[in-house]
This record gives structure tokens, sequence and C-alpha cells, in this order.
């Protein structure tokens, strides 16, 4: 692929619809990894899974790695010692990525992947996960809070909850509020958000060098 016509981070940022982020990753998803995370210094896969990964403690079960991708941050978890992670993503060519991902071990990084789109329904049972990580899902423009609700349906009471919202996306697109209106209801705890850098220092694009991502961890409390 042509520099020109090379994908890039902006092309992922103008998503407007679940179709296209199909046909987006359906292009992009044998070379993600090294095309994107590795050429253009993306870490914040590493911040989201470092931050289950020391709440390791707090929570039993499964852990549902939500819009997985090809696999970087269930790679990250189980390296750090996450025993059973499952993926859920739009895209079937992504999914197809992180079938390949092993562990040191060589087992594969992920029990079980599912094909899910976030605007929906997904078609896993109530109350079955003990944690929930998101890195990149909430970065787009066609998935806004309402998929939350989703989320808290398939966690166990008492799950904790990893979530990234880009930050130019968590007043605009109304996370904030709707975090807000979930403490108010009893659905989450009062989330501890902590700000990070969605690129190293070895960022490759000047124009997104210092994007940043929301992650808010809380609790998922009992129906």
């Amino acid at each position: 692929m042509s520099e020109k016509s090379k994908i890039s981070v902006d092309d992922a940022y103008a998503l407007e619809t679940p179709e296209d982020n199909v046909e987006l990753y359906k292009k992009w998803a044998g070379t993600y990894d090294t095309d994107f995370a590795q050429a253009e210094g993306y870490v914040l896969y590493l911040h989201v899974a470092e931050q289950l990964l020391r709440r390791q403690s707090q929570f039993q079960g499964a852990v549902l790695d939500v819009g997985c991708g090809t696999g970087l941050v269930g790679a990250a978890l189980r390296l750090g010692g996450a025993e059973v992670v499952d993926g859920i993503d739009i895209s079937h060519d992504m999914l197809a990525e992180a079938c390949l991902k092993r562990t040191e071990q060589g087992d594969p990084v992920y029990r079980n992947l599912i094909p899910a789109d976030l605007t929906q329904e997904i078609g896993i049972d109530n109350d079955l996960y003990g944690a929930l990580v998101s890195a990149g899902t909430f970065t787009h423009g066609h998935l806004g809070p309402e998929s939350l609700d989703e989320l808290w349906r398939v966690a166990a009471p008492g799950a904790l909850a990893v979530i990234g919202v880009r930050s130019t996306h968590y007043e605009a697109m109304g996370f904030k509020a709707k975090f807000e209106a979930d403490v108010a209801s009893g659905t989450i705890t009062e989330p501890e958000v902590v700000i990070v850098n969605v690129y190293g220092e070895n960022a490759s694009n000047a124009r997104h060098a210092d994007d940043k991502t929301h992650i808010f961890i809380c609790r998922v409390l009992p129906a």
C-alpha cells in the first residue's frame, strides 16, 4: 500500500456508522498492528490493560474485552496474569487477527471471540463477566454512550469496568452526562477517572501526538 493510500487514524476517527467500521477494518485488519500500533507509537491499549491488571484482586471471573480488534489489549492482559479473556468486535476481519494471538505458553489469548455490534443488543447472557475492559471502542463517532447499557447488562453484579473514552468525546458526545446519570440511578459506582496519552513519546503523527483518552474505572452494581 502506498503512503498516499495508507489507512490512518483519521480514517478511523471519521467513521459514522457500523457499516463504515466494518469496511475500514476489512482493509486494515491485516496490517493494523504494524502500520498503526507499532508505526504510530500507539500505547493506549497498554494504559487501559494496566488499569485493569493493577486491580486483579478486585474482581473474579472472565474479562470481556470490548472492541477487542486484533487483540492487543487481550494479549497485554494475558501477559499480565489475566486467566480468561473473551473478546467482542464488529469486524470479523479484526477478530480473525485476534484469533491468531497467542500467550507466551502458546495458548490462544482469547477463550471466545464474538462478533457484536454495540449499537444493537449483543448475543451474550446477563451478568456473565467479572470485568469489562475497552480501549479504543469509544473513540469513533458512530458509538455513543447509549452503548454502555449493553456492557452493564452483561457484567456480573459488582464487576469491575475499565472503559476508555476519547477525551474529545467525553462531554461532546454525552459520555459525561451518561456516567453521571448511571451513578445517580445506582447502575454504577462513581468512576475514578484517569487521563492518559493515546500515543507514546515516539508518536509519528504530529497531528495526533497529544491525543488523550479518559479512562473510567467503576463497578457495575446489582440491578
